[in-house]
């Protein structure tokens, strides 16, 4: 029996992970990634690291594996930019990463100047410093990038698929590309007007190709074994709609990883733009009849994983992040302590970059227990703040919600959940359900599945959790949180 491989890299390390024919779990490997935070706002990875430290993952899981490896998937933290030379694959800078706040005086430039008029129709997204366009702005006029033939630009799968075949291939998938600003999700192409806005050489940018087809050959001299067809390619967040099986329109999924990732199908229409959500390609797959493309709503939660890390690590309130739901189960209530993890402003349905955290309502009876409750709160509330956005803007109601992600184990998390939305909370028996949808995604591209009906039939619940509470409960919860949001909101004036 063969076994694809999907090769996860995410925000905080990344990971190797392997499936059976009956989409089984078999094995995987896991390496951290180094943070570097340069200065207040600034995120980046070395992408050096990313690429040794997958091979190095990948080397360990196939040493364990008995059968072959049918085909490599790759999924990746999106909006993520690296920046390399043709001629020799260095990177040319760190990459700068999703939650990089560098650029947020220069999207609200371009605001101001009316760009977003050209934007959010062509791409489906708004002016925010969490894409990547004005990442790679930023890195052409002042992180030392110049422009020219040997200039390679591209989201992590980019560059891990140029490294997995050598430098022969260059490219990336619609999903990928969606996420850039520079996309066309209409055309699916790649925008000259939207290049021009942000500066970037077309010559700069990869071949976008299907999601779900053969990309290239992994070579030798990479340290990895030659040959292996890598065959599917999503961002994390489409990857793990594609894991969950969400292949109908209004089917629902938030995975609750470093930050929290709320996608609804909405079918092969791409719709007009909604406030407050995001609209991007959930994936293009190709067949014997042609490329066909599904669209999805999107609204994305920045802080979620990365406050349990905040109560670890900042605060020193819990040794590992596998505590915060026992923490947080101690206490019936929060008794009244809310917080709004804006560690790096606020995505949907908000998109303030300017935001920043709040623990309101504590007294000198909160203990840390309470903190750890409000911290699994703020997740709940602020998926449903997206929900109820999409719920508005969709033709489709959502019936359940499909949760997966490290934060999905907790069912403190998931009964919070199902209460703040009035619909079951369904936890996915496998949780790596970003590395799986990659794997399916590669695997349908070799054969090892033959359509996305028999990946539905492979799908599996491990708990389905119903709500408890009384609606006027939920909501006057929910109100008192929409007042915290409110404060927290354009704390930090703008500036450079």
């Amino acid at each position: 029996m063969a076994v694809v491989i999907a090769l996860d890299a995410g925000t905080t390390g990344v990971r190797a992970f392997a499936v059976d024919e009956t989409g089984a779990p078999v094995g995987f490997r896991y390496q951290e990634l180094t943070q570097h935070f340069p200065r207040p706002g600034w995120v980046e990875h070395d992408p050096t690291e990313i690429w040794t430290a997958m091979v190095a993952v990948t080397n360990r899981l196939i040493a364990d594996l008995h059968q072959p490896v049918a085909a490599l998937g790759i999924t990746d933290q999106r909006e993520t930019v690296v920046a390399w030379d043709r001629r020799t694959g260095r990177p040319l800078h760190r990459a700068i990463v999703w939650q990089d706040r560098r650029t947020a005086a220069r999207c609200d430039e371009l605001r101001e100047a009316g760009a977003l008029d050209v934007v959010r129709p062509a791409t489906g997204l708004v002016l925010d410093p969490y894409f990547s366009a004005s990442k790679v702005e930023w890195l052409l006029r002042e992180g030392g990038v110049a422009p020219g033939p040997n200039l390679c630009v591209g989201t992590i799968d980019s560059w891990l698929l140029w490294n997995l075949t050598g430098g022969k291939v260059f490219a990336t998938e619609a999903s990928n590309a969606s996420r850039t600003m520079l996309f066309d999700i209409r055309t699916l192409e790649w925008s000259s007007e939207l290049c021009e806005l942000f500066g970037v050489p077309r010559s700069a940018l990869g071949e976008v190709r299907p999601s779900s087809g053969r990309f290239g050959l992994t070579v030798g001299d990479t340290g990895l074994p030659a040959g292996i067809p890598i065959s599917g390619v999503a961002g994390d967040q489409q990857a793990a709609l594609f894991g969950q099986a969400c292949f109908t329109p209004g089917m629902t999924k938030n995975t609750y990883g470093t930050g929290s990732f709320v996608l609804m199908n909405v079918g092969p229409t791409c719709p007009e733009p909604v406030e407050g959500l995001l609209t991007t390609v959930a994936w293009t797959l190709a067949d014997g009849r042609g490329t066909h493309t599904d669209y999805a709503y999107e609204g994305s939660i920045f802080s979620t994983g990365s406050a349990v890390q905040w109560l670890r690590d900042g605060l020193g309130l819990i040794g590992a992040a596998e505590e915060v739901g026992p923490l947080a189960e101690t206490v019936a209530s929060t008794d009244g302590v809310y917080l709004v993890p804006a560690f790096t402003g606020l995505g949907s349905p908000w998109w303030d970059p300017y935001a920043r955290g709040l623990l309101v309502g504590f007294t000198r009876g909160t203990t840390r227990a309470h903190i750890a409750r409000a911290v699994i709160e703020a997740m709940a509330f602020q998926t449903r703040d997206v929900v109820d956005a999409m719920a508005a803007a969709a033709d489709h109601s959502v019936l359940e919600l499909r949760a997966d992600g490290g934060a999905s184990a907790a069912d403190l998390l998931l009964s919070i959940q199902a209460d703040q939305l009035g619909v079951p909370v369904t936890r996915a028996a496998v949780p790596e359900t970003t590395a799986l949808g990659a794997a399916y995604l590669a695997g349908l591209a070799e054969g090892v599945w033959g359509s996305t009906d028999e990946l539905a039939e492979l799908w599996t619940a491990d708990v389905t959790v119903p709500p408890s509470a009384e609606r006027a409960t939920a909501d006057a919860q929910h109100a008192r949180w929409l007042d915290a949001v409110g404060r927290s909101r354009a704390w930090e004036p703008p500036g450079p």
